[in-house]
Formats: C-alpha cells, sequence, structure tokens
C-alpha cells in the first residue's frame, strides 16, 4: 500500500494557508489543472455545441474541485486523482450555482452597472457556505437556505473570509478576462485564464476542505486519511523514531540497529531517513553514511522525488568529493536534472563520474557532451571542455552524437 500523507487536524491555519498555494501545483492536481485548461479550446464549438461542451468542462471543474475540498477535509495532505472522490451531482450543482452567479454578474453589467460591486460581493459571501454544503450534502435546497448560511459562517469564524477573499479574487479575474481577451489572440487567452481559474478555483476549495479538517468534529467528520495510516502502520513510524531517539541517549549503536531493521522492510518516511542519518553524523560513521545515501538515493529517485536526492548527493559529496550515484540511470538522471536547474558544479561533478564508472555505456557521450557544455560556459574552463570533446571524438567515431561533438568542439576553436 502506498504511503498516505496525514496533515494533522491541529495544525495552524496559517500554515495551511501558506502552503495551500502550491496544492494545485502538484500532485495529480497540476496535470488535471492543465488538462481542464486546454479543453476549455472546446467552448470555441459553434452554437449550442460549444455552450454544452463548456458547461461539460466547468461540471468537471467543480467536480475535482469538491472532490479536493472532500480529500482535505478527511486529512489527506496530497491532492486526489480525479474521479477519487464525490459525486458528478455536486459537480452539476455547483455548475448551475456559479453559473447562476455569473448570469446575474453579466445581467448587473449591462441593465445595472452601479449594482455589480453589490451583487459581486454578496456571491462571494455566500457561495463558500453554498460551496461546502452542496460538496458534502448534495442537497441543493439546504445549500440554498440562508439559515444554513448563516451556520456556516459562524462555524468558521473569520477563517472563512479566506475563501471569500478568493472567491472575490475570481471574480475580478474574470472581469479583467472578458475585458483583455479582446487584445489577446483568442487561442492564446482562453488555456491563460482558464489555468488560473481552475487554479483558483481549486486553491479555494482546497483551503475550505483545510477549515473544515480543523473543525472537523463539529460536523461529525471523522477523517479517513489517519485511519488509512494507522492500518498502514504508519503510526509504527512516528512510535518507532520515538523510541530510536530516546534509545539513542544511552545506546545510539542500538537506535541505529532499531532504524536499520525498519529501513530494510519496506519503504520508509523521510524522519526515519533523516534520524538515522543523524545518528551516523554522530557517531562519525562516514562509510555508513555514503552506503545509506546510495540506498536513499536511489528510493527517493523510485519515489520520483528526484531534487530530494539531489539533496541527499550534495551532503554525500560534503563527505566524499568523489561520492556518484552506484547505477548509471541513477547518476545520468541527476545529472540531467542538475544542469536543467542550473546546479552547473553538480552536473559537472556527475557528468565526469558517469564517464569515470561507465566508460563504454552509450550514454557515456551524451554526459561527456553536457559536461563539456557546462564547463565551456565559464572562460577558465573552456580547455577542459576542449579536451573532454576531444577524448569523446577519438572514443567515439561513430556514435550518433559525434556531429554534435565536432559542432560543440568548433564552438570552442572558433569563439564568437
Amino acid at each position: 500500500m502506498p504511503r498516505v500523507e496525514v496533515v494533522a487536524a491541529d495544525t495552524p491555519f496559517g500554515q495551511r494557508l501558506q502552503a495551500g498555494f502550491g496544492y494545485p501545483l502538484r500532485g495529480a492536481a497540476l496535470p488535471t489543472c492543465v488538462v481542464l485548461a486546454l479543453i476549455h479550446y472546446v467552448g470555441l464549438l459553434p452554437g449550442y455545441i460549444g455552450a454544452l461542451a463548456s458547461a461539460l468542462v466547468w461540471a468537471a471543474t467543480w467536480r475535482y474541485a469538491a472532490d479536493c475540498m472532500q480529500h482535505t477535509a478527511n486529512g489527506y495532505a496530497d491532492p486526489p486523482d480525479v474521479g477519487s472522490d464525490g459525486n458528478s451531482a455536486s459537480g452539476w450543482g455547483l455548475t448551475a450555482i456559479h453559473l447562476l452567479v455569473a448570469a446575474l454578474c453579466v445581467i448587473a453589467i449591462v441593465f445595472f452597472p452601479h449594482l455589480l460591486w453589490p451583487v459581486l460581493i454578496l456571491s462571494a459571501l455566500v457561495l463558500p457556505a453554498i460551496d461546502m454544503s452542496l460538496a458534502f450534502d448534495g442537497n441543493l435546497a439546504l445549500a440554498l437556505n440562508p439559515l444554513n448560511w448563516t451556520k456556516v459562517m459562524g462555524a468558521f469564524g473569520a477563517a472563512y473570509l479566506v475563501p471569500v477573499a478568493i472567491n472575490l479574487l475570481l471574480g475580478v479575474l474574470i472581469m479583467l478576462a472578458s475585458v483583455t481577451t479582446a487584445q489577446l489572440p483568442r487561442l492564446l487567452a482562453l488555456p491563460l485564464f482558464a489555468f488560473a481559474y481552475t487554479y483558483l478555483i481549486v486553491l479555494a476549495f482546497h483551503l475550505m476542505g483545510a477549515m473544515i479538517h480543523q473543525r472537523h468534529e463539529r460536523f461529525g467528520m471523522v477523517p479517513e486519511a489517519p485511519e488509512l495510516a494507522r492500518a498502514a502502520g504508519q503510526d509504527g513510524d512516528e512510535r518507532l523514531v520515538d523510541e530510536a531517539r530516546q534509545l539513542a541517549v544511552d545506546d545510539p549503536l542500538a537506535a541505529l540497529r532499531l532504524l536499520a531493521g525498519r529501513l530494510q522492510e519496506r519503504h520508509a518516511p523521510q524522519p526515519l531517513h533523516q534520524l538515522y542519518r543523524e545518528l551516523l553524523h554522530r557517531q562519525g560513521l562516514r562509510p555508513d553514511l555514503l552506503v545509506h545515501g546510495q540506498i536513499w538515493i536511489a528510493a527517493l529517485i523510485a519515489q520520483g522525488e528526484s531534487r530530494r536526492a539531489l539533496g541527499v548527493l550534495q551532503e554525500c559529496c560534503g563527505i566524499d568529493p568523489d561520492f556518484v550515484p552506484d547505477d548509471p540511470q541513477t547518476c545520468g538522471g541527476l545529472a540531467d536534472l542538475a544542469a536543467r536547474t542550473g546546479m552547473s558544479r553538480i552536473a559537472i561533478h556527475l557528468c565526469h563520474g558517469y564517464l569515470a564508472h561507465w566508460p563504454r555505456d552509450l550514454q557515456a557521450p551524451h554526459y561527456g557532451l553536457l559536461a563539456a557544455r557546462q564547463l565551456a560556459a565559464h572562460a577558465d574552463q573552456r580547455a577542459e571542455a576542449a579536451a573532454l570533446l576531444d577524448r569523446l571524438a577519438g572514443a567515439w567515431p561513430d556514435h550518433p552524437l559525434r556531429a554534435e561533438i565536432d559542432t560543440q568542439r568548433q564552438q570552442l576553436a572558433n569563439p564568437a
């Protein structure tokens, strides 16, 4: 069973708010937001077909937003996969409510301009209560009941103003889009504004879910994520960390053995790895730190956490300047990532390590060329880059990258 990332219900809302801005940009939420933004192109279809297709896209958007709210309210830290929570009825209900609000704003703009801001502010004020009620209960009559609105607002207090502010921002963005799309190519403006709408909608629903999670007892909820984490034995990992810390006071080697046994069993969370390395540092066990570094880097790569793997790599290089991952695919993948993210020194180090450990691997010319390009960017290392390219040309005369190697050599020999 994959690890369930859980957020504690007592996490301060300020901390949830700060982390929330990245929520629509990670996990399943980012590709979902991108896809939903792109399929807004169906609105360009003629007549009723385009209108119906747009309604379907908005229904899918509100459905996913409702899923995010429920997922967050159940204590999950990461966004849900598409269709993992909620029901399609809530998506259609939310779409109808928000389209009605949009229609009222349009009517105000056309016929009663002086009423636009009152309509916008009132809509932003009551929509979070309607959204939360409809997403969880699926009862449209209850969601539209003003008495229910006051009950929901009173339950959240000042925190209720956060989704209100996001709804106001969303309304302003929609009005801005209606003005600027006339000045930008529609094919460009449509997905850009659609992504912004979707981002704000997911953010607002996530934060409303966080508010519900903090007060789940008032709503008679039992968050699902902690229950799943306990069933998977994750609370056992937390107890193990506490036990190892206490044991390390008197017998750090016994604490290391305790943690090592767990690290060999199955995927272990970051706190276990960090405590293990902390204890190894205290005991001055440098070779063991390097061995564990190899294991943890490989595990992080397998989990798709390449950037964190680069951090572990840098720590290991501080212990042994010649350290590189012991797998060519891992070493090469981290070299590419380091080069893309501007970590030139680490990229060069990994490329040199690749060439030293796997000189006849078919990917060796790629990483030699990558190292040469990184070196050539520094005036004092251009001679080293030229020498490396000469070695590559001699060792791989028939490689598919030979033309690129020769082009790079000519650029170094004849700088602009």
